[in-house]
C-alpha cells in the first residue's frame, strides 16, 4: 500500500509526503531523518492521509495535494479521525 500524507509540524505548517510506510516514515520524521523541512520542525504529528495502490498514484496525488493552498488541505482533514 502506498500512502500521501500531510504532518502538523510543531510550527503549525503542514508537510505533504508520500510513503509505502507510514508508520516508519513519521518515524523518521520525528527522528530528524525524514525531510530536511521537518527536520527543523519536529515533533510531527500526522494530519491526514490517503491510500492508493501504486507508487504513482500516490505520487500525483502528492503533487496535486501539494499545489493546494492551506485552507484547502486544513479542509482535507475536516472529518478525518483514523490513524493508521
Amino acid at each position: 500500500m502506498n500512502y500521501v500524507y500531510i504532518l502538523r509540524c510543531s510550527d503549525g505548517t503542514l508537510y505533504t509526503g508520500w510513503t509505502n510506510n507510514l508508520t516508519k516514515r513519521i518515524s523518521l520524521h520525528n527522528a530528524g531523518r525524514g525531510a530536511k523541512y521537518t527536520k527543523a520542525r519536529r515533533p510531527v504529528s500526522l494530519f491526514y492521509f490517503e491510500t492508493f495502490p501504486t507508487k504513482a498514484e500516490a505520487m500525483r496525488r502528492e503533487v496535486a495535494i501539494k499545489r493546494l493552498p492551506r485552507e484547502q488541505k486544513l479542509a482535507l482533514a475536516k472529518d478525518f479521525s483514523v490513524l493508521p
